[in-house]
């Protein structure tokens, strides 16, 4: 249609010049569907446009109008401006007349159109309106029948529930009714049954081959435990005793004899039912194992058939299996039975037991109806019966009043085999429950296998510490004395007299004791689950060993302080008066020195006691710290009690140490006097005025005594450290300090004496500087200061003591000691320095 209008739009332009005299002819039908402004108007035009493009390029070819113009809109010449304009003169586009004659046509029937399209949606509204009135109304009179349809069915419905409760009512009376048939017809049927048995007791020969048909047994079976059920009941009922007329040889027509006879045919199928059970068990037909086990489950929930399947097991019956057991764990006559064997055995044992208990649960789960029943059954045999019988040759509980010898393992080998024995069998608990044992508590019946064993476990433990202990004190005790025996005979020969050496303390010793210790400690633990009793043993355990430790290290210093007591007495022998012959006082300096000697060996030894003592005591510390104090901490009060328990245990020791350490110094003095009195002579400090210059080495009598004390404190000073190191030092030194002082008393000094014992004071006093004790130092330096008073020419002496006011006192009875006390009448002199110094 489109084409005939634009073959009509040609024509007409061709025909005519003046278009607008012919309208356009637009359809409604071209504003449809893919409409574009652009494509309308394009149709429109396309008929004038090309032939003006063709006549506007001629022109312009035609006249040469230049397009060179200025940026500002100014040709070039005036030449070119007149051209221009005569070309404009020109119509640029002749066809503009024809177009603006077609655009009003166009808009005319654009107009006209739209007039159609208004009428045309005016009616549409009408109709639209006209519609939608009967639509509504029609969808009112559908709303209510739709009302009415609602309403019929709710009634519908209603009868509906009604009529199904009346179904529901009947079926139940109808099935209620059936069942009570049933129940009727299988009461009238067991009735029947039940009057078989009610014969003769014993008479079991006139019942119906249900009763003896091998292949209808289940049946029989079920049949049989209603009839007893129903007999019991009615007996119960009327409370009669079953037992009291199954002896009664009279035949009774009540359903006493019933049940009596059903008793005994009940069981005379069990038994053959176990006896079916037992060829295919030989026969390993496990299907009829497991039919016979289903019906025999109707016998007291099958608890005969459970127990009798367990009883036959190989391991319960057979005596080689058991003996075995006992040369695997104990070996030949027992001959094996160490810790090491032992767990040995047990691991080996125990894994047979767990891979036997495992192939037995598999036949148990494809046969019995209730295989965890079964499994508690075996698990609780084997714990019972097999590990019991082992355990009782393997653990045999010593007495404590008759304690067993050490040369056969002592109560140790007791504990060490009980330890070995409970946590084998625990993990055999443990593999066993991974493996299946129904409800049993086998962790619980495990631990009531060494119930026994346990509740005298910490007395046991006390007692192996003791008994131990016992050992190695007479062990050491035989060492030492085979040791002295030996010295002894040595000596002997040298034709010299030799004591017995104490004996020592040993490290060693204490670290076997904490061994032992614990060795028993992790016993405790392994035995106790509840941190209260574990607790409680700990301690005890532990104490064993502080007082081990104790009485040890105690015995040691006493044995140490012994050798100073005997050396003092020594001592105290040779000490003679001065009117004795030269003889008798040179034999007695001998032996005085012998005896120094011994003083000498006996403090050393001492020293070492101590300071082995401080190692053990410091071993048990560590001890408690890294094992004791950990266990202990989740107990309140348990850790600080085992701490004072340590202090108090070791106090015995540090008395002991207390007492020997003096009697070092008592030693030490004692020497040191004796040396001072036998080297020290009285030319030492009044030399004769010779003219020879003086003598500036100190005297013999300071280097002897320099020499034994830098000699025997040399032992001193390792064995001793931290304060009481300074303690005992500090105490020599005061000790030394009044030594020196109270033997300067015997002499008397002249100047060049005075420089000789300035001398000897410097000397002491570089040594006591190795002690550390500031207090020493202070006493020896005012010593030196002191020593001056011999020194000094008498009038210098006031002036001597204005710095230093603090000798004025050991200064006085120093001054008397001048050689010219009396002549210089310093006495006098110095009588108004005394006055103002007290």
């Amino acid at each position: 249609m489109r084409e005939t209008r634009d073959g009509a739009k040609k024509n007409m332009h061709a025909n005519n010049p003046s278009v607008s005299s012919l309208p356009l002819i637009l359809d409604v039908d071209d504003f449809k569907g893919d409409f574009s402004f652009d494509a309308l108007f394009g149709n429109l035009v396309n008929e004038l446009l090309p032939s003006f493009q063709e006549e506007e390029t001629d022109s312009v070819d035609g006249h040469n109008i230049s397009n060179d113009v200025f940026p500002n809109g100014h040709f070039r010449g005036q030449s070119d401006t007149i051209k221009f304009s005569q070309a404009l003169a020109t119509p640029l586009f002749p066809e503009v007349d024809k177009l603006l004659a077609l655009f009003k046509d166009s808009s005319q029937e654009l107009v006209d159109l739209r007039k159609q399209i208004d009428g045309k949606l005016y009616n549409l509204k009408k109709d639209v309106a006209a519609q939608d009135f009967k639509h509504r109304k029609t969808l009112a009179e559908l709303e209510k029948g739709v009302d009415g349809l609602f309403t019929s069915f709710a009634r519908l419905d209603s009868r509906i529930s009604s009529v199904g409760q009346t179904a529901a009512k009947i079926g139940d009376h109808l099935q209620s009714a059936d069942a009570q048939r049933e129940t009727a017809s299988q009461t009238i049927e067991l009735i029947k049954y039940l009057m078989e048995f009610n014969g003769s007791p014993g008479d079991l020969m006139e019942l119906s081959p249900l009763f003896s048909d091998d292949s209808r047994v289940a049946e029989a079976a079920s049949i049989a435990q209603k009839l007893r059920s129903f007999a019991e009941e009615d007996i119960g009922r009327q409370g009669i005793s079953v037992p009291s007329i199954v002896g009664n040889a009279t035949a009774s027509r009540g359903l006493e004899v019933a049940v009596a006879n059903l008793q005994d045919y009940c069981n005379e199928l069990e038994n053959r039912l176990l006896s079916r059970f037992d060829a295919a068990s030989q026969r390993r037909e496990l299907s009829t194992m497991a039919e016979c086990a289903k019906i025999l489950s109707q016998f007291n929930r099958g608890t005969s058939a459970m127990q009798h399947y367990v009883a036959t097991r190989p391991m319960f019956i057979d005596v080689e299996i058991m003996n075995a057991d006992t040369r695997l764990v104990l070996g030949e006559q027992g001959l094996q039975a160490t810790p090491n064997n032992v767990a040995r055995g047990l691991s080996s044992l125990y894994k047979e037991i767990t891979d036997t208990v495992r192939k037995e649960a598999a036949t148990i789960m494809a046969v019995f109806p209730s295989p965890n029943d079964v499994m508690s059954i075996l698990v609780q045999r084997v714990l019972e019966q097999r590990v019991t019988a082992l355990l009782d040759k393997l653990l045999v509980k010593p007495s404590l009043v008759n304690l067993p010898p050490m040369e056969e393992g002592g109560l140790l080998l007791y504990l060490r085999m009980l330890a070995v024995a409970y946590e084998k069998t625990q993990q055999l608990a443990r593999d066993l429950r991974a493996v299946g044992c129904g409800d049993l508590d086998v962790e619980g019946l495990t631990e009531s296998l060494f119930s026994t064993h346990k509740e005298e476990y910490p007395e046991h433990e006390q007692a192996s510490l003791t008994q131990l202990y016992q050992a190695k004190m007479e062990e050491l005790r035989t060492e030492n004395q085979q040791g002295s025996e030996s010295s002894g005979s040595i000596g002997r020969a040298k034709g010299v007299s030799m004591s017995n050496s104490p004996q020592q303390i040993s490290v060693t010793v204490v670290t076997e004791f904490v061994r032992w210790n614990e060795e028993a400690i992790s016993r405790c633990t392994l035995f106790s689950s509840q941190p209260a009793t574990v607790t409680a043993n700990i301690r005890t355990i532990f104490t064993c060993l502080l007082d081990e430790v104790s009485q040890y290290i105690t015995d040691g210093l006493e044995r140490a302080r012994e050798s100073l007591t005997e050396a003092a007495a020594l001592r105290e022998r040779f000490v003679l008066g001065t009117s004795v012959s030269r003889r008798v006082a040179a034999a007695a300096a001998s032996a005085a020195e012998a005896a120094a000697a011994a003083g000498e060996s006996s403090f050393k030894s001492f020293m070492v006691a101590v300071q082995r003592c401080g190692s053990s005591v410091a071993i048990v510390q560590q001890y408690f710290a890294n094992s004791i104090s950990r266990l202990l901490l989740p107990v309140d009060g348990a850790h600080a009690a085992s701490c004072e328990e340590m202090s108090t245990a070791m106090s015995t020791a540090e008395a002991a140490a207390y007492k020997g350490l003096h009697q070092c110094i008592e030693t030490v003095m004692a020497e040191v006097e004796r040396l001072l009195s036998a080297e020290q002579k009285a030319t030492d400090y009044r030399s004769p005025d010779d003219g020879m210059a003086p003598d500036h080495r100190p005297t013999i009598a300071c280097t002897r005594v320099v020499a034994y004390l830098s000699r025997v404190l040399e032992s001193a000073f390792t064995a001793l450290d931290g304060l009481n190191k300074q303690a005992f030092l500090t105490e020599l030194g005061n000790r030394f300090h009044k030594g020196l002082l109270s033997h300067w008393q015997k002499f008397t000094f002249n100047p060049s004496g005075g420089l000789r014992l300035k001398r000897d004071i410097t000397e002491y006093g570089e040594f006591v500087r190795s002690f550390n004790a500031p207090s020493v130092d202070e006493n020896f330096e005012l010593l030196g200061i002191m020593a001056n008073v011999f020194i000094v020419a008498p009038e210098s002496l006031s002036s001597l003591f204005e710095g230093t006011p603090s000798i004025r006192k050991d200064a006085q009875r120093f001054i008397q000691l001048r050689e010219d006390y009396k002549s210089a009448k310093l006495a006098s002199r110095l009588s108004s320095l005394w006055v103002n110094s007290n």
